[in-house]
């Protein structure tokens, strides 16, 4: 299972690139090991452009052929632009979670919580 070195991550199974000298906005998205535990995607609901969103909340949802899941900020700030490509095709996270399939931007007010891979790595162990 990959886990890019480049990203910071959540133990609710998300990512954000923020990566020393990133500006605003920061990318969102889903893991690897939450795409595969969810199965095949089929339906996302992701945050309005301009909503607040806060770490470690809801802030949207994920169906899949398994299980309907809740979508959980990794960062607090203001939503600046969703991926309507996943949106139109929810396929793309699981083909791509690091890349194509990233959900939102948002411009950070804080974070808590973010794990390195390593840290995230070991959490998600089997």
């Amino acid at each position: 299972m990959e886990f890019p070195e480049n990203l910071l991550y959540t133990a609710e199974h998300e990512w954000v690139d923020w990566t020393p000298g990133t500006q605003d906005p920061l990318t969102c998205g889903i893991t690897e090991y939450a795409a595969d535990a969810l199965g095949d995607i089929v339906f996302v609901q992701l945050p309005e452009v301009g909503a607040k969103v806060v770490s470690n909340e809801v802030c949207g949802e994920l169906e899949s052929t398994k299980s309907v899941s809740d979508l959980f900020s990794p960062v607090s700030g203001e939503v600046l632009e969703v991926n309507t490509a996943v949106v139109d095709d929810p396929a793309i996270i699981n083909s791509d979670p690091y890349g194509a399939g990233w959900l939102f931007k948002v411009r950070v007010d804080s974070a808590e919580g973010l794990l390195t891979a390593a840290r995230y790595a070991e959490l998600t162990k089997d």
